[in-house]
């Protein structure tokens, strides 16, 4: 059985930084992906890490604020999360990605709140 267990959320000034983690068992997925949901918006993928290839991806809206990274030794992905802006506000969970789709999951977890504000 496949689980993620998100921690690391809070509230953070604009500007912040926080990292989350999201500890994982069972993964058959090569990549694990970042999503989010926004208050009253559908969820969107932030970042992904794929275990098979080189690069991480990251959406347009957080690249070169958001830096994933995997322990592999810990079964732990990270979110380092710097500039946060109050659009950054949203539940973040990891899921694992359904083939080599970036917004079909069939694995999440119950996510952690990240809220920017002054």
């Amino acid at each position: 059985e496949v689980q993620f267990v998100e921690s690391g959320g809070g509230m953070v000034r604009p500007g912040g930084s926080l990292r989350l983690s999201c500890t994982f068992s069972g993964l058959s997925s090569s990549t694990i992906v970042w999503v989010r949901r926004p208050p009253g918006k559908g969820p969107e993928w932030v970042s992904a890490y794929d275990t098979s290839g080189p690069y991480p991806y990251y959406a347009d809206s957080v690249r070169g604020r958001f830096t994933i990274s995997i322990n592999n030794a810990k079964n732990t992905l990270y979110l380092q999360m710097n500039n946060l802006k109050p659009e950054d506000t949203a539940l973040y969970y990891c899921a694992s990605a359904r083939g080599a789709s970036l917004t079909d999951y069939d694995y999440w977890g119950q996510g952690t709140q990240v809220t920017v504000s002054s």
